[in-house]
């Protein structure tokens, strides 16, 4: 199924109906789409976001690569110089929680740090510091990590991506 034209219909409560027109398609590929759905009754909800290239594999695996190299140079885990890095060039929101859920948050989030505790409104509840995976950064933020960690991995003698090769895995995100 292909998308042959979107039209936007502004409705009188201010809401905006789309029209999504396709391309003709046999029976089968509609009947197989609404299956997929489950019923071609009811309301639908349609998801529209902007295209972000993610990074690609081998920008990854270089990362990882860089931290293992440098985490046995350093004598720690490449899980905690990771942590070290995100803090410094990653992506992060700080949350407060009520004391009995700190576990809990740990356990959804990969990587996180506990702050302390904090009163607001005179109750009690730990401020946890919650660091996104570099899984989910846009191809700026990660560019911001790999280079931050190419130039720490440089002070301590790992130089594992020449300029040419980061710009190569950059140019490839999302190819």
């Amino acid at each position: 199924m292909q998308i042959k034209d979107i039209r936007a219909n502004p409705l009188a409560d201010g809401t905006i109906m789309f029209q999504i027109i396709v391309q003709k398609v046999g029976f089968n590929t509609v009947q197989e789409l609404l299956s997929k759905i489950g019923t071609n009754y009811g309301e639908w909800e349609l998801d529209i976001s902007k295209v972000r290239k993610k990074r690609t594999l081998d920008a990854n695996a270089a990362l990882w690569k860089m931290l293992t190299m440098m985490a046995e140079k350093l004598n720690t885990t490449k899980d905690e110089l990771y942590l070290e890095v995100l803090d410094r060039y990653g992506v992060f929101t700080h949350i407060v929680v009520k004391p009995n859920m700190v576990d809990r948050i740990k356990n959804e989030w990969k990587t996180i740090r506990v702050l302390g505790e904090v009163n607001i409104n005179g109750k009690s509840g730990i401020q946890l510091q919650c660091f996104f995976g570099s899984s989910t950064y846009d191809s700026k933020e990660f560019s911001i990590l790999l280079d931050g960690v190419i130039e720490e991995g440089k002070l301590i003698g790992v130089d594992f991506i020449s300029r040419k090769d980061r710009e190569r895995m950059l140019n490839e995100w999302g190819k």
